[in-house]
């Protein structure tokens, strides 16, 4: 059977957890969930475990603390491939991507490489922000898209689906952004490698229980980061191209 591997990368989200898993599972029989615990205090990856006893579609990644959004959907991304995944998604554990949407994004991928969850195309929003968070957000984007000279209009999202020869095609050792900035990296590395990527509307809910991991400077991160994608990225993958065809 063709499998897909859903990402949840985890921190204090015991209470999300015990929610959300069961919804994803219910999209259909091919999904399967790997949460990625950073050694939540709150017992999640304890959870995750009794949940993945009694599902053999629910599989847990243990780490030693807190080490970065990034860093966890790396590992994700690797044990997807080795168990042979056909289309590895990237989801918050905390109801702000709605598992419904998840069929969607598996009907576009028959058509692309990378599906973005966009809260800025056409029937896509937010709810529940604050005024200051839409525009850090907008502004975000728009500031990322701007640098990049590129024309998603969601860069900086969390919800998306990759088929597999995008991350297998992908040097996954060399990311080392996080939070905002590896949303933004990760689509720009498929951009500038020739993959084809669609955005598809989603409505971005903030969440209801527990607390919220953005903070200024993740946002501050990104925004310097964006340089330094712009002015590295292109040779890196000019290079590895190079160096390939040279093989």
């Amino acid at each position: 059977m063709v499998k897909y591997v859903v990402i949840v990368p985890t921190y204090n989200e015991r209470n999300n957890l015990a929610l959300l898993i069961p919804q994803i599972l219910q999209q259909g029989q091919e999904f399967h969930v790997l949460v990625v615990d950073d050694n939540s205090p709150d017992g999640t990856g304890r959870l995750a475990d009794e949940i993945a006893a009694g599902e053999p579609r629910v599989h847990v990644l243990h780490r030693p603390g807190k080490l970065g959004l990034g860093t966890a959907y790396v590992e994700g991304f690797r044990w997807a491939l080795d168990f042979g995944a056909e289309l590895i998604f990237e989801m918050d554990a905390d109801f702000s991507h709605d598992p419904r949407r998840l069929p969607a994004f598996v009907e576009a991928a028959q058509s692309c490489d990378l599906v973005l969850g966009s809260r800025y195309v056409a029937g896509g929003g937010v709810e529940n922000w604050p005024l200051t968070r839409r525009l850090m957000s907008q502004g975000g984007s728009l500031y990322a898209r701007t640098i990049l000279g590129v024309k998603v209009r969601d860069l900086t999202g969390g919800f998306k689906c990759f088929r597999r020869r995008v991350l297998e095609a992908m040097d996954l050792g060399a990311i080392r952004t996080s939070g905002y900035a590896f949303q933004i990296e990760m689509t720009y590395r498929a951009l500038l490698m020739g993959f084809c990527v669609r955005e598809i509307p989603i409505r971005f809910v903030d969440r209801v229980r527990g607390k919220s991991k953005m903070s200024r400077r993740i946002f501050w991160e990104a925004v310097l980061k964006v340089w330094e994608l712009r002015l590295k990225l292109p040779r890196q993958i000019k290079r590895a191209r190079q160096a390939r065809s040279a093989a």
